[in-house]
């Protein structure tokens, strides 16, 4: 597991917690500066995709992938109890929020983990895999722990146009959950940005 940490310029400044793909961290820290308020960033890589950010197991929905192992909870507390509280102390910061932002199977980590703790403030599920099987009903009967303050949800404008069943139901989904949180009264944020999932994943999530 790989941590990058960037200080705001202020010991208060809120902190974005993402989670990231391979190298995606080097090119999004760049894209960050000046595009969104004074923050701090924490950036966590190295994972396990597909088993550290899957809230439960799940059979694979796609070829080449050996299904989801369900560690998302297991993985939720060691970022909670042991890598954010690290870090805040060897930093020296005291962020006045903490938000919790992720591209893919991290935009469903993100959401998953404002249901499943108090730690997070709000979220960024940016092209996130809300898809996931059970995610949705799941979201539709917990509560949030803590209300969020703000949620923001994206999608590449043909996410959704694929043959694979399960995948093409990630457009019904995010606008679910746009609804829903903002029928809870969360400033909640919904972008359909154009391409694919795989079209400038670091530059959706600075966004």
């Amino acid at each position: 597991m790989d941590i990058k940490f960037r200080k705001g310029q202020d010991p208060a400044s809120p902190l974005v917690v993402v989670n990231c793909f391979g190298n995606e961290a080097e090119g999004l820290m760049p894209l960050l500066e000046g595009e969104i308020p004074d923050h701090s960033l924490l950036a966590v890589s190295g994972l396990d995709w597909d088993n550290d950010l899957s809230p439960w197991k799940a059979e694979a929905v796609f070829k080449g992938s050996s299904g989801f192992g369900g560690r998302g909870g297991e993985y939720l507390r060691k970022l909670t109890s042991t890598i954010l509280p690290d870090v805040i102390s060897r930093e020296g910061t005291d962020p006045s929020a903490v938000y919790i932002a992720g591209y893919s199977l991290a935009g469903l980590f993100a959401l998953y983990a404002l249901y499943s703790c108090d730690a997070f403030d709000g979220a960024a599920s940016c092209s996130g895999s809300l898809w996931f099987p059970g995610f949705l009903d799941f979201a539709k009967t917990r509560e949030f722990p803590k209300k969020p303050s703000r949620i923001y949800l994206s999608l590449g404008d043909k996410e959704a146009k694929t043959r694979n069943p399960v995948m093409a139901t990630v457009e019904y989904n995010t606008r679910e959950l746009f609804g829903i949180y903002r029928d809870m009264g969360i400033d909640t944020e919904f972008v359909l940005n154009p391409g694919n999932h795989f079209k400038d994943p670091e530059k959706r999530l600075s966004d």
